[in-house]
């Protein structure tokens, strides 16, 4: 009888949900020059606040059976073997590396010193995990119009140092995956994808950040789907699956999840490291660890747009492929962003560089753009080792870095997320055309 009580309680606080969310989500119209066109942003209906309602309800507020929930579906989504949910994208970074440091990886562990792959043009936290593990990140350049890592120059940067490659799939490109893993296979090395910009990105066929040994996703609210904030790892090998869940779960040894007790079926029958005989397994480190771990909220969140992702997808190049068709025609003045061979891009954004003797700058444009509401970004941190952060970080460069320095002088971008509408496309194109009368 409580029960039923309480079911039929839920039932009117959800219906309530409902007529909240009508009542403050009215369609607007769209006001050319005055609604501002974002480059990204949640969006959601009323699912997700039921959702997030119903695990309030519960009060569980650690991790639960919807952050369960959403890693059974991310896992069934790219077809990986394991998927392990955490408190942002930057920490499912931070893992990643981490985990690599692990002692039960033996010879193959990374040590303070050793370097790993990547790239200048970069956001901060795929680089930061880098330096705060000991390790020296290995910049390289990237190629135009693809703005990802180029295959051609990586083999030459592996020294006896190198043991991982660790680069994104930038704004939901994916790089060139048949000769990176190759290059990995080849001499030994790690392969952590960032595929923060990129879920739902395919090469060949395949979700891109499953290739590598780790792949990490974000769910911030600028991201592909959100959970406010969230992010993932996804790897399909046991063994890095236990050692991650072990660095995000305060080091320590046990694996059970939160609320759970001797999955191991031997709670009190260890004997590690210095400590007795019997000591509580859920209370046995054998990592320096973090917590790290998504809240039940957040994953309540994730479950219900994780179901919207494919339309999402759709959408995003459904706006990209109306963007490219009307810019198509200043390409003598712009650079449009291109796919790789046997990629399939869920596209995070649209990449704009403006070509060297336009008549006018990347600045200019931005500032025109801006001016009229279209919201415009940078590629992130341009290049790295230009930013305050890195005068006095160990690092090196292989080759010259002459693309990413044209990056950050003139490259940008705007958006596809699904807020935006065909209406604000024509806007965006209308207004390109617009400045490319009055400049030209």
């Amino acid at each position: 009888m409580v029960n039923k009580r309480n079911q039929k309680l839920k039932s009117d606080i959800f219906k309530k949900v409902r007529a909240f969310y009508k009542l403050e989500n009215q369609p607007k119209r769209f006001i050319p020059g005055e609604t501002k066109v974002n480059c990204s942003g949640r969006v959601y209906d009323e699912k997700e606040i039921i959702s997030l309602v119903d695990s309030a309800l519960e009060f569980w507020l650690t991790s639960g059976r919807f952050a369960r929930e959403f890693e059974e579906g991310f896992c069934r989504f790219l077809k990986c073997k394991h998927t392990l949910l955490v408190n942002s994208g930057s920490s499912a970074n931070l893992l990643a590396v981490t985990a690599l440091t692990s002692p039960e990886l033996g010879k193959k562990r990374l040590q303070p010193g050793d370097e790993i792959i990547t790239t200048a043009a970069a956001f901060p936290t795929t680089v930061s995990p880098i330096v705060q593990n000991q390790l020296v990140p290995v910049f390289l350049d990237v190629e135009l119009p693809g703005y990802n890592i180029n295959p051609k120059i990586v083999e030459k940067a592996v020294t006896k140092k190198t043991k991982a490659i660790f680069v994104a799939h930038t704004l939901g490109n994916p790089f060139d995956l048949t000769k990176i893993v190759k290059i990995a296979k080849k001499y030994g090395l790690f392969l952590i994808e960032d595929a923060c910009d990129a879920l739902g990105s395919k090469y060949k066929g395949r979700y891109v950040g499953t290739f590598g040994d780790i792949g990490t996703f974000s769910f911030y609210p600028a991201h592909h789907i959100t959970m406010g904030e969230g992010g993932a790892l996804v790897t399909n090998s046991d063994k890095l699956k236990v050692i991650i869940q072990s660095f995000r779960d305060w080091g320590r040894a046990c694996w059970c999840e939160p609320g759970e007790d001797n999955c191991c079926g031997r709670r009190f029958e260890w004997k590690l490291g210095d400590l007795p005989y019997g000591y509580d397994h859920k209370y046995i480190y054998s990592h320096l660890g973090y917590n790290l771990k998504a809240t039940d909220m957040q994953a309540a969140i994730g479950v219900e747009q994780l179901k919207k992702l494919g339309k999402f997808i759709q959408i995003r190049s459904r706006n990209f492929e109306l963007l490219y068709a009307g810019l198509k025609k200043y390409e003598d003045y712009l650079i449009l962003p291109k796919a790789n061979p046997g990629a399939l891009p869920s596209w995070f954004g649209f990449l704009i560089s403006v070509k060297k003797g336009a008549g006018f700058s990347k600045n200019e444009l931005v500032e025109y753009l801006e001016k009229n509401k279209i919201a415009t970004r940078m590629l992130f941190a341009g290049n790295i080792i230009k930013q305050p952060v890195f005068k006095d970080i160990k690092y090196r460069v292989s080759g010259t870095l002459e693309n990413t320095d044209f990056i950050m002088q003139s490259t940008f971008w705007i958006g596809v997320y699904p807020g935006i509408n065909r209406e604000m496309v024509n806007y965006i194109l209308e207004r390109f055309a617009h400045f490319f009368k009055n400049r030209l």
